[in-house]
C-alpha cells in the first residue's frame, strides 16, 4: 500500500492495509485518476500463495502498496521485500485497526487449516477457518473492502459429480476444511447480496509451486515428489496411482486470482467460480518427472485418510464460466509445470550434477 501520508507519492490516494491473514491492494486506473488498490494479505500470508501473490501485487501497484501479514515471524527475504505485520485473524480489534490505520481497500483472505491438518485439529480449525472468516466479512463490509476468499476442490464431497465438476452442483464435503470453504462461498455471497460486499472467490485445484515445502494439503505429493527426486531420487506417494486431480502450477493461479479481482463487477455472472489448468494422476506425473529423473523410484505407501478425501474430491473442474465471464486462460499444461519446477529446483541438484 502506498503510504498516503507522503505528499510526494504519485498514488498518494492509494490506500494500505494489513489484516490477518489477507492481502490489501488498491489498484490504478488510468482512464479515471482513481486510486491504487491498497492490499493486506491476512495471518497465511506467509504461505507460499500469499508470498507469491505479495510479490506479483507490488511488482503491479507497487512495494509499498501491498501488506503482507502473519502470525510467524518472516524470513528475511521475504521481510525485506515489503511491508509486513502481525496480524491474529482472531483478534478482530486488531485487524479492524489494520484497515483503519492503513486505510486498506482490497483484502486477500489467506488464513486456513489445509485438508489433512485440519482433519487433525478441528477445534482449531473451526475457529482459524470459519470464526477468522466472520472477523474478515464484518470488517469488510463496514469499510467497503474488496474481498477475495479462495476456496477449493476440497469444497466438493463423495456426492458431487467428479468428472467434470460445474460451478453449481451439490457439495457436501466430509472434512472440516471442505464445510469451512462451502461456508465461506455461501457466506460471502450472503454478504454481497445483503450488504453489498464486493466478494470474489475461486476454487482453486491444488496447487504446485517451486517457492515453498509441502503444507500438509492432500495434493502436496505433486510438490514433494519434486524435492525427493532432486535430494534422493526416490519418491514415496501417499496416494493411489491412479487418483486423478485437478492442478494448477502456482504462476496461473495468482494470474487468475489478480484477473478476477481486476474483473469489473458487470462482468461476473456469480461471485465464486472454478478454475482449472490440467488434471492428472500420481502415475501419470511421475512419468513425466523420470523424463528429467529417468533413475527417480516411485513407491506407493497409501495414507488412507489422504486417500479418502481425494476420493470425495472433483476429478476434473468445469472452468467454463471463468473462461467465458472475465476471459480466463492457463498457461502451464503437464509438460511445461514439470520443466518449469526443475528449472526452479534443479539448479545445483543431482540433476544438474549428472548433466
Amino acid at each position: 500500500c502506498l503510504k498516503e501520508e507522503d505528499a510526494n507519492c504519485p498514488k498518494r490516494e492509494q490506500s494500505c492495509r494489513s489484516a490477518a491473514p489477507e492481502l490489501r491492494l488498491r489498484m490504478w486506473d488510468s482512464r479515471r485518476a482513481r486510486s491504487v488498490p491498497r492490499s493486506l494479505s491476512s495471518p497465511g500470508g506467509l504461505g507460499q500463495l500469499g508470498v507469491g501473490l505479495a510479490k506479483l501485487l507490488r511488482k503491479r501497484f507497487g512495494r509499498n502498496n501491498v501488506i503482507l501479514s502473519d502470525i510467524r515471524k518472516p524470513a528475511d527475504n521475504v521481510f525485506y521485500s515489503g511491508p509486513f505485520i502481525y496480524a491474529d485473524i482472531l483478534d478482530y480489534k486488531n485487524l479492524r485497526e489494520i484497515v483503519v490505520n492503513n486505510r486498506i481497500t482490497w483484502l486477500f483472505h489467506y488464513s486456513a487449516l489445509l485438508s489433512a491438518v485440519g482433519e487433525a485439529n478441528v477445534p482449531l480449525a473451526r475457529a482459524v477457518n470459519i470464526t477468522g472468516l466472520h472477523n474478515v466479512l464484518d470488517i469488510a463490509a463496514e469499510h467497503s473492502l474488496r474481498l477475495f476468499v479462495p476456496s477449493t476442490i476440497g469444497a466438493f464431497g463423495p456426492t458431487s459429480p467428479r468428472d467434470p465438476t460445474p460451478d453449481l452442483c451439490i457439495q457436501r464435503p466430509r472434512t472440516i476444511y471442505g464445510v469451512s470453504k462451502v461456508h465461506a462461498e455461501l457466506m460471502g455471497e450472503y454478504y454481497h447480496y445483503r450488504y453489498g460486499l464486493d466478494f470474489r472467490c475461486l476454487r482453486y485445484p491444488g496447487i504446485i509451486s517451486a517457492d515453498s515445502q509441502p503444507g500438509g494439503g492432500t495434493t502436496d505429493y505433486a510438490v514433494q515428489i519434486f524435492h525427493d527426486a532432486i535430494k534422493t531420487g526416490k519418491f514415496q506417494c501417499n496416494l493411489k496411482p491412479d487418483t486423478r486431480l485437478p492442478m494448477m502450477y502456482i504462476d496461473d493461479c495468482l494470474k487468475a486470482t489478480l484477473e478476477v479481482m481486476e474483473a469489473p463487477a458487470e462482468m461476473l455472472s456469480m461471485r465464486t467460480y472454478n478454475i482449472s489448468a490440467m488434471s492428472f494422476t500420481p502415475e501419470e506425473l511421475a512419468q513425466e518427472v523420470q523424463k528429467h529423473v529417468p533413475e527417480l523410484q516411485v513407491t506407493y505407501k497409501v495414507d488412507d485418510v489422504r486417500q479418502a478425501i481425494a476420493d470425495s474430491w472433483p476429478m476434473n473442474f468445469d472452468d467454463r464460466n471463468a473462461r467465458r465471464d472475465w476471459g480466463w486462460k492457463h498457461d502451464y499444461d503437464l509438460p511445461e509445470l514439470v520443466t518449469t519446477m526443475f528449472n526452479f529446483l534443479g539448479s545445483d541438484s543431482r540433476i544438474a550434477q549428472a548433466n
